[in-house]
């Protein structure tokens, strides 16, 4: 290839332009504190939901069932976890088996959750906004279903039911207020021209 001096010049500002056009198209756009504060505390709910999936298959494997549970199993089947594996040993296997199974979907959600979060909450895909309102369904289940029997596990479940819906609703204008939609219009605008 002959190229005469100018021409590299030329095309190597033409590759940093169209590489500078890339790179502005997908950064943020500028934030308040509070919304990167929201989301930092958003990834320590995720982290929230695998610490507690772990610890409680930890404990699966050690006793059978998490020490936060005892209580709830004790008030639905009127006997202590200890006397039911001496009375019923075929029976407590299953509860176990149960509760392992449970914690390996906590672990998934929280997995799942923390990735969304990471990465496409962050870039502001409004489809990651909604996606995240989907362990509340997990998370009022398990409330009403089991935690309000124990105060130890009800305390455990209310912060992630509590938590979660604030740390959303407080991207509201993020996601949906009017400096999102100029920021889009911005970045299709750029891409265009």
């Amino acid at each position: 290839m002959n190229r005469q001096p100018d021409e590299p010049v030329a095309e190597d500002i033409a590759r940093s332009d169209s590489v500078n056009q890339v790179v502005q198209s997908h950064s943020l756009p500028p934030q308040p504190r509070y919304l990167l504060v929201a989301w930092i505390l958003l990834l320590l709910l995720g982290a929230f939901f695998l610490f507690a999936s772990v610890s409680d298959l930890v404990a699966d494997a050690r006793t059978g069932l998490p020490s936060d549970h005892l209580e709830a199993f004790h008030t639905l089947t009127g006997v202590s976890w200890t006397n039911a594996k001496l009375v019923s040993p075929k029976l407590t296997p299953y509860v176990t088996l149960l509760e392992v199974t449970y914690a390996v979907h906590e672990f998934v959600f929280g997995l799942l959750f923390l990735i969304i979060v990471a990465i496409p909450f962050r870039r502001r895909a409004r489809w990651a906004w909604w996606a995240c309102w989907i362990p509340m369904l997990a998370n009022l289940t398990y409330t009403f279903a089991i935690a309000h029997y124990s105060t130890t596990t009800l305390m455990y479940s209310l912060i992630a039911d509590v938590a979660l819906p604030v740390l959303l609703l407080l991207h509201v204008p993020a996601f949906f207020g009017e400096l999102t939609h100029r920021s889009v219009l911005s970045r299709h605008e750029k891409e265009i021209g």
